[in-house]
């Protein structure tokens, strides 16, 4: 942050005349000149002119004529990605940093946004990707050891192992249903696809809108994601539906197969919310090994839903 002191400040009272004379005083000590920022008497932000303007307004108009009264700030312990999400948003240069009582501490000029963005987006698919930190430095792969860097992938891996092990297991449980019906072997590709794509695509919505906005109500979130995730699950189980009616001539092996999907992908895309969700909520970073949990848990989830509903309607028309 750069500090106040380093930035063009103006009061209230002054004029476009008074502005210009000051930046050519301080300019020596001024390290930024994209926004000149408005202060009252007791040093509180009140608004922000933009050089463009302090150049084309009449010099005796008031800087509170011409001042900028909605202003987006930060805190001093506002997320630094946030800060960045909201330098982009309203397309600003720099973001001021005002205390609790709105007394202007300094700003966030614009090389310091796009560093946070750099290091921020990098760290979020690491660990979108399970790749884990064990210090407060980033990990630079391009200089890390082998060592550090097998340490920092192989905990989620380890997870996911384990998760393809129980999946093995939960396919024993239904060998009767595929030494009967074979064909169902050849969809379970399609249908793990299908629900990780889903899961993938509303996790990483989700938690770049929970970077965004922290005070995001997930209760609504969670309903629009679920209405969404129902009209993409209908439009895939048709087209499903369809392409194996044609395909195979069986408008039987068409409904398990478009109905085990429907109900995957909408299952996919509450899963994706919940586990970012029960992070934050557990003071954990969102993003912490939500690809690979939830890889593990959407293929486990997806082969029980898709034999499941085979067996069941399967015996329900053998009865």
């Amino acid at each position: 942050m750069l500090p106040a002191g380093r930035v063009p400040i103006a009061k209230t009272t002054d004029k476009i005349s008074d502005v210009e004379t000051d930046i050519f005083k301080k300019i020596k000590e001024i390290e930024t000149i994209n926004y000149i920022y408005v202060l009252d008497d007791n040093q509180k932000l009140k608004g922000v002119i933009s050089i463009k303007d302090i150049f084309l307004r009449p010099k005796a108009t008031l800087v509170s004529e011409v001042m900028e009264t909605k202003l987006v700030k930060a805190r001093p312990h506002t997320d630094q990605e946030r800060v960045a999400l909201l330098a982009l948003k309203y397309n600003l240069k720099a973001i001021p940093v005002v205390d609790k009582t709105e007394k202007f501490l300094g700003i966030i000029p614009s090389d310091t946004v796009s560093d946070i963005l750099y290091k921020e987006a990098t760290e979020d698919i690491y660990y979108l990707a399970g790749v884990r930190r064990f210090d407060t430095m980033f990990l630079d792969t391009t200089k890390s050891s082998a060592g550090s860097i097998i340490k920092a992938r192989i905990p989620w891996l380890i997870i996911g192992l384990i998760g393809g092990i129980l999946a093995a297991k939960i396919l024993g449980f239904f060998e009767t249903t595929l030494e009967t019906q074979i064909i169902f072997a050849f969809f379970i590709p399609v249908m793990l696809y299908m629900a990780n794509a889903v899961g993938i695509q509303s996790q990483t919505i989700f938690i770049r809108s929970l970077t965004a906005n922290p005070q995001l109500k997930t209760i609504n979130y969670f309903l629009k994601e679920i209405k969404i995730s129902f009209s993409i699950a209908l439009i895939c189980a048709i087209l499903l539906l369809l392409s194996s009616f044609f395909w195979q001539i069986s408008f039987f092996l068409g409904i398990i197969l478009g109905l085990s999907m429907f109900i995957s992908i909408v299952w996919a895309a509450g899963l994706a919310i919940f586990i970012p969700w029960f992070l934050h909520r557990a003071k954990k970073d969102p993003a912490i090994g939500s690809g690979p949990l939830g890889t593990v848990l959407n293929d486990i989830s997806t082969l029980i839903i898709y034999f499941g509903v085979a067996s069941l309607l399967i015996n329900f028309l053998t009865l």
